[in-house]
């Protein structure tokens, strides 16, 4: 498949989509122009790097199974000269489990079958952070105080348990990013008790209703299914 274009204006942020299925591929494009976006289809992972080179975007959405040269050398490819936000697709649930183990250089994971409402969605809060949108000229609502092992929201302390805390620094490190429920385990090794997958469910629940009571409202912890979860930030 040869790179498609669309017309664009100076005002519209570039969306570079690599991916050999054409359906898929023309249903994301139709979709982000309707948001606005300027968008251009790549079907394989050799021409993507060079249209990287050439023209950088402003987000690049990247199919991990492409024909030649698949997504983790793309993205490996692509952060040796660029830190352009990449949104990793894949056709498995449990495969995003193991690229969050992974350094692969992406900043977020999608599974197909995926809505084109959450992938713009998530397109729109990865330009936020990488173009600066989220910062505020107000003091942070989270704060983490490591020496007294604390979080407070709006200078409020937290009633957290030291297992609560380490989590929740753990999501808030990367707010908008996934984590999966092994790599959230790794940071409760410290207290041997918890081990399993069930350990950490309870302890998220547990974060929630301490959120929700503090009146944090849309800041919070999300699930993504199957996969693990992440923290939203105000």
């Amino acid at each position: 498949m040869t790179l498609q274009p669309t017309s664009q204006q100076p005002s519209q942020r570039h969306i570079l989509i690599v991916e050999d299925d054409v359906k898929i591929a023309d249903m994301l494009a139709n979709y982000l122009l309707m948001h606005g976006f300027a968008t251009e289809v790549c079907g394989n992972g050799h021409d993507a790097v060079a249209r990287v080179r050439q023209q950088a975007p402003a987000l690049i959405v990247l199919d991990l199974m492409l024909p030649g040269m698949d997504g983790l050398a793309v993205c490996t490819a692509v952060r040796a000269f660029s830190t352009v936000p990449i949104i990793m697709v894949t056709a498995r649930v449990d495969e995003i489990d193991r690229l969050l183990g992974l350094d692969t250089g992406a900043d977020d994971y999608v599974c197909k079958p995926f809505s084109p409402r959450e992938v713009v969605a998530r397109i729109k809060a990865l330009l936020r952070r990488s173009e600066g949108a989220l910062a505020k000229p107000v003091p942070a609502a989270f704060v983490v105080d490591e020496a007294r092992q604390q979080i407070s929201w709006r200078g409020r302390p937290l009633p957290l348990t030291p297992v609560e805390f380490r989590l929740m620094r753990q999501l808030m490190s990367r707010p908008g990013q996934v984590f999966a429920r092994a790599r959230l385990l790794d940071t409760l090794h410290e207290d041997q008790r918890d081990v399993s997958d069930r350990a950490i469910d309870s302890h998220i629940k547990n974060l929630r209703r301490k959120l929700e009571q503090a009146g944090t409202g849309e800041a919070g912890i999300s699930s993504v299914y199957g996969v693990g979860y992440r923290f939203d930030d105000v």
